[in-house]
């Protein structure tokens, strides 16, 4: 059975018109881009800036990244190597807009976006193979959706699931707060993405009949060579590399939180306080684990801690001890004497 169903030459003169913006109407097709890239690269640093998911999910319905990117996958299944360099270079283009704006909105912020805190950061700059997962997925539904045109209103929320702009906002935020760390993962995330779209596009392309069916009708179709094909497989995998090191760089924090916090609540105990947070840091292979606790006086023995760490086989473990003092106290209003 053939799951993308029967495709015309109808439809592949479709597809063409719509994903080659630089042919047909090139100066409307380019415009209406560039003006829409703009807005979207706008609405989604301000929502990233605001930590408001649904200002974000605003930007992703009006971005139109995508269009060039199956516009390169398309290229290379008619392996017209033009219209495969002229869609690259508008989201390549596009991309670097996007950074500018985030980075020159990030000026005008008193303090750094960063993951620390704000969530929208934070969720897209520690990929792991999941992400690539959902790429690929979410890669086929927009192929999917291009090819049978009946069911193009799924486009929308393709545009929602698969992160294109709010990445590329998110590197130039942190770019201009100097993290590069964070900027790396959100580039990562956002050349997971591409990478997935253009691989299953040119799949799923390549298996409903693109290719025979624009010869048959007469449209260009040049020679498609096994190393383009062998190119976008290596750019998958290319892409998969930071994504697996990610995954288990999430793997390992969760499971140094996991050992710290058992530890430092057996130490809280014995002090008499609360531990309240634990959590991991990772600057480039460098993990440090912070430790929260509250209590009241006399301040805790934070060597003591250090000490069942050790004894726990966590000796090579940096820890940052942070120590608040607190507690009930009861407030009540002064009595005060009148006369007569």
């Amino acid at each position: 059975m053939n799951i993308v169903g029967t495709v015309e030459p109808s439809d592949v003169e479709r597809i063409s018109g719509k994903v080659f913006m630089t042919e047909g109407e090139k100066s409307r097709n380019l415009s209406a881009f560039w003006v829409l890239l703009t807005l979207s690269a706008v609405i989604a640093t301000s929502g990233v800036i605001a930590d408001s998911t649904a200002t974000v999910i605003g930007a992703m319905i009006v971005a139109p990244l995508m269009t060039p990117i199956l516009g390169t996958a398309m290229a290379i299944v008619l392996a017209r190597r033009g219209a495969m360099l002229r869609s690259a270079s508008l989201v390549a283009g596009g991309a670097l807009l996007v950074i500018a704006v985030g980075y020159l909105l990030g000026l005008l912020m008193p303090v750094d976006v960063v993951a620390e805190t704000n969530s929208q950061v934070a969720g897209r700059v520690s990929p792991g193979i999941i992400d690539l997962v959902a790429a690929l997925a979410t890669g086929l539904v927009g192929a999917f959706a291009l090819l049978r045109s009946e069911i193009s209103d799924t486009l929308p929320g393709v545009a929602i699931a698969i992160s294109l702009v709010p990445p590329l906002a998110v590197i130039g935020l942190t770019a201009e707060a100097e993290a590069w760390q964070e900027s790396f993962g959100a580039l990562v995330l956002f050349s997971t993405n591409v990478a997935a779209i253009i691989a299953t596009g040119t799949l799923l392309m390549l298996l409903a009949g693109v290719r025979n069916i624009a010869k048959d009708s007469g449209i260009q179709v040049g020679k498609l060579r096994g190393r383009t094909l062998a190119g976008v497989a290596a750019m998958l995998f290319l892409v998969s590399v930071p994504l697996a090191v990610g995954s288990g760089n999430v793997l390992l924090k969760h499971y140094l939180a996991g050992q710290v916090q058992d530890v430092a609540d057996d130490w809280a105990s014995e002090e008499d306080w609360i531990v309240t947070d634990v959590s991991v840091s990772n600057n480039f292979g460098d993990y440090t684990v912070s430790v929260r606790a509250l209590g009241q006086p006399p301040q805790a023995d934070k060597q003591a801690l250090r000490r069942k760490l050790d004894a726990a086989g966590l000796e090579a473990v940096d820890v940052e001890m942070t120590l608040l003092f607190g507690g009930q106290v009861n407030l009540t209003p002064e009595s005060s004497d009148t006369d007569g």
